[in-house]
């Protein structure tokens, strides 16, 4: 089969399956307002959780970012591209979430890429929830390690796989907050019996981080654990982009060696670098914020659960409508656009099989009015 039939033929099976992906440009970005196609929507689709990526302080400090340092880093952070700014936010974030050494990387994806391939050896084994992001997975699958994954949220699996027996080192993969259903992992639990069995915890708290524990230091705050990896992103509550690996400082000077994702990138602007900074400190003292968001979601489960819709069991910003086949969930999409709301139909292979679904996401930018709109579209449509 030549290159051009094998693009054709996997073009044609997404078409075929309802699973064709397509991109919307925007023109106001990514608030609560999303505009396309010269009209407006109120946004469901978000991943900025407080609503900080138009937040003045934060645009002005990308300003003078920019003012002083320029536009771009210039070269990778082992050549010329390490700035002040990039080393003054790696110190905060170091302090913030207590850790030993923060490293800064260019996407989550990159970050959880990086790690794994630098530290999984042949002898090894990767222990994984079966809901881990897909940069976690394909880390693991890439890697020379031996990979496990154990049913969602499952303590009695984990454990028997970590009962088994093994060579090298184990190094266990699960998130703060699963990034599709919504729903928070059992920290505590994992980490205990990681740890009893001698591994390695590795958590990615994209989504819990700014949201959830004091001053917003997320999931492992909140269950009071300390994960030898916690990788933490900055697309979603500090409304900006970027990520980061915390750990300890034996632990990053081996990532700045062997990391091949960070050794071969160019760095973050250092202007952005600035930018989180001031996002951090809004965040920290951003309880208002994250009282906001919570009354949203309180008040869309309660309205949901009154409606008798069907949403999978999550406390968090992430709030997934289960439809099951992917032309419906497109259809139900594309109806709820033509009432002036923008939600994305998420479809197999993000999802499983039959899964197929609305991931609509709440930030303490909506209104109450925003909230009720939302409910009163979903009870019209998904009665058809």
């Amino acid at each position: 089969m030549s290159w051009q039939q094998r693009i054709s033929e996997a073009l044609s099976e997404r078409r075929a399956s309802a699973s064709f992906r397509t991109r919307q440009a925007n023109t106001l970005g990514n608030g609560r307002i999303f505009s396309a196609n010269g009209r407006e929507y109120l946004n469901f689709s978000s991943n900025d959780y407080l609503g900080l990526s138009h937040h003045p302080q934060i645009v002005d400090a990308w300003q003078k970012g920019a003012a002083q340092f320029g536009v771009g880093s210039g070269g990778s952070g082992h050549v010329t591209g390490y700035s002040r700014a990039h080393q003054a936010f790696e110190e905060q974030l170091a302090e913030w979430l207590g850790f030993e050494r923060a490293l800064l990387f260019i996407s989550g994806y990159s970050a959880n890429q990086a790690v794994i391939s630098a530290l999984a050896q042949k002898t090894d084994t990767l222990i994984a929830d079966k809901l881990c992001h897909a940069s976690m997975m394909e880390a693991a699958m890439q890697s020379s390690a031996q990979l496990r994954r154990f049913h969602h949220n499952d303590i009695p699996a984990l454990a028997a796989l970590l009962s088994q027996a093994h060579d090298g080192e184990r190094l266990i993969l699960t998130e703060g907050i699963f990034s599709m259903d919504g729903d928070s992992a059992p920290l505590a639990e994992i980490a205990r019996v990681a740890h009893q069995a001698g591994g390695w915890l590795m958590v990615d708290d994209a989504h819990g981080i700014g949201v959830l524990g004091d001053e917003g230091r997320g999931s492992c705050h909140q269950q009071n654990i300390s994960p030898e990896i916690l990788v933490i992103t900055f697309g979603k509550a500090f409304g900006g982009s970027g990520a980061a690996v915390l750990c300890s400082q034996e632990t990053a000077d081996y990532l700045l060696q062997f990391a091949r994702h960070l050794i071969y990138s160019t760095a973050m602007p250092p202007a952005q670098a600035v930018a989180l900074q001031a996002a951090l400190t809004v965040i920290r003292q951003g309880d208002a914020y994250r009282a906001r968001l919570s009354a949203n979601i309180q008040r869309f489960r309660q309205g949901a659960a009154q409606l008798s819709l069907r949403l999978a069991d999550s406390g968090s910003a992430i709030q997934p409508l289960i439809v099951g086949e992917n032309q419906r969930t497109l259809d139900l999409a594309s109806r709820l656009r033509e009432r002036g709301l923008w939600l994305t139909a998420i479809r197999p292979p993000t999802v499983p099989p039959g899964s197929a679904r609305l991931r609509i996401t709440l930030t303490a930018a909506h209104t109450s009015h925003d909230i009720d709109a939302l409910l009163e579209a979903l009870y019209d449509e998904t009665g058809r």
